[in-house]
C-alpha cells in the first residue's frame, strides 16, 4: 500500500475535535445502568438463526503464551482463536501459527494488529506497516478478519488518513479490518479525547467494526445501541464485562459487570449475525483459576447464543427416529 496519496484521495474535511471534555462517561454509564435495571434488565427470548462461533483471544491467557491459548481452547471446547500479534515470535510467524492450528485443530478466526499503546515499537514506527503486515499474515493463513484500534490523535497523518487507508487495504487484500471501539482517558474531572477520528468507530465510514463490551463500559457507551446502529457492519464482538465505575479497562468475565452481555448475545443470535464472538477477559490476576474462568465464560456465551437449543433440537431429531420403547442413548450401538 502506498503511504503517499494524491489530493483526490485526501480524507473528507472534519471539524477539529477538542482535546478534552467534561467527564461524562461514568455519569452516563450509571444513568443507563439505572434505567436498564429499573426496567427489570429484560432479555430477549431465544430464537437463534445461526450457530455463532465462540473463540478465545490469546490475550485471555496473558502472560502465558500463544500456544497455551491454543491448548486451552482445544481442551475447553472453543471454536477458534484470536491471536494478538505481539513481540513473541510465534504470535507473528505464519509457519508457527499454522503449526498450532494443525496440532490443536483450532482455526484462527481473527488476528489483532499490534496497534495497542505498548506495541508502538513493534515492526518499526510506521503505523501502516503494523496493520498491513498483519493483513498479509491473515491472507497467508486464510484468516478472514483483522482487528485494529483507531489511531491516537498524536499520530498525525496516519490518524488523519485512517478511515480511507483502512478501506484501501481491505480492497487490496480482501481481508476485513474491523476497527474496535475504545474509550477516552480520564484526567480528574476531564476526559482526554485521545483517539482520532474518535474512540467510537460506529459513526465513521468503516465497512467492518469490532465492538468490545469492556471498552463500552469504560467509555460509558450503550453497547446495545452500538450493535443496533452498526447492523451488518458489526463484524466481530469482544466478549467481556466492565463495571463502568472506573477508569480501567477491566475485561471482567461476562456477568460480573454491568454490561448487557447476555442480551447482546441473544440479539445477535436471533438476527442470524454472521460474525464471531471472541472472549477477551483478564486472567493474569488469578492464573490458578484461569481454566475455570475460561470454562465459565464459554458456558455463558454458548447459553446466551442458544447453542444448547441446537443440542436440544438434535436430541429431538434423534428421538423421533428411535424405535418405540428403545432408550435414546442406545441408538447407534
Amino acid at each position: 500500500m502506498s503511504r503517499d496519496r494524491d489530493a483526490g484521495n485526501a480524507p473528507r474535511s472534519r471539524a477539529r475535535k477538542p482535546l478534552t471534555r467534561s467527564n461524562s462517561a461514568q455519569r452516563s454509564a450509571r444513568e443507563k445502568l439505572s434505567r436498564r435495571l429499573a426496567a427489570g434488565d429484560p432479555r430477549s427470548d431465544q430464537d437463534p438463526q445461526r450457530r455463532i462461533p465462540v473463540g478465545l483471544s490469546t490475550s485471555s491467557v496473558f502472560p502465558a503464551g500463544v500456544e497455551v491459548g491454543f491448548r486451552l481452547a482445544r481442551e475447553l471446547g472453543y471454536d477458534g482463536m484470536e491471536v494478538m500479534v505481539s513481540y513473541p515470535r510465534d504470535s507473528q510467524d505464519p509457519a508457527l501459527l499454522r503449526e498450532y492450528v494443525e496440532r490443536y485443530e483450532m482455526p484462527i478466526l481473527s488476528l489483532h494488529a499490534p496497534t495497542l499503546f505498548f506495541l508502538q515499537g513493534l515492526w518499526g514506527r510506521d503505523n501502516w506497516i503494523k496493520i498491513e503486515r498483519t493483513v498479509q499474515i491473515a491472507r497467508e493463513l486464510e484468516v478472514p478478519t483483522v482487528v485494529a484500534h483507531p489511531p491516537f490523535r498524536w499520530q498525525g497523518r496516519y490518524a488523519r488518513e485512517f478511515v480511507e487507508g483502512v478501506a484501501a487495504l481491505e480492497e487490496q487484500y480482501g481481508i476485513a479490518i474491523a476497527v474496535e471501539n475504545m474509550y477516552p482517558w480520564r484526567l480528574g474531572v476531564r476526559e482526554l479525547l485521545n483517539y482520532l477520528p474518535d474512540h467510537d468507530p460506529t459513526d465513521e465510514d468503516y465497512a467492518h467494526v469490532t465492538v468490545d463490551l469492556s471498552h463500552a463500559a469504560t467509555a460509558g457507551d450503550d453497547a446495545l445501541e452500538m450493535i443496533e446502529r452498526l447492523g451488518d457492519r458489526l463484524t466481530h464482538l469482544h466478549l467481556a464485562d466492565g463495571s463502568g465505575n472506573t477508569t480501567k479497562d477491566e475485561h471482567l468475565p461476562p456477568g460480573e459487570g454491568n454490561q448487557p452481555c447476555a442480551e447482546v448475545l441473544r440479539r445477535l443470535a436471533n438476527r442470524g449475525w454472521e460474525g464471531s464472538v471472541l472472549l477477551e477477559v483478564t486472567t493474569s490476576s488469578n492464573p490458578d483459576k484461569r481454566e475455570q474462568t475460561l470454562r465459565q465464560c464459554l458456558d455463558f456465551a454458548r447459553h446466551h447464543l442458544g447453542h444448547h437449543l441446537d443440542a436440544d433440537s438434535s436430541a429431538q431429531d434423534v428421538g423421533s427416529n428411535t424405535p418405540a420403547g428403545r432408550p435414546q442413548e442406545q441408538v447407534g450401538e
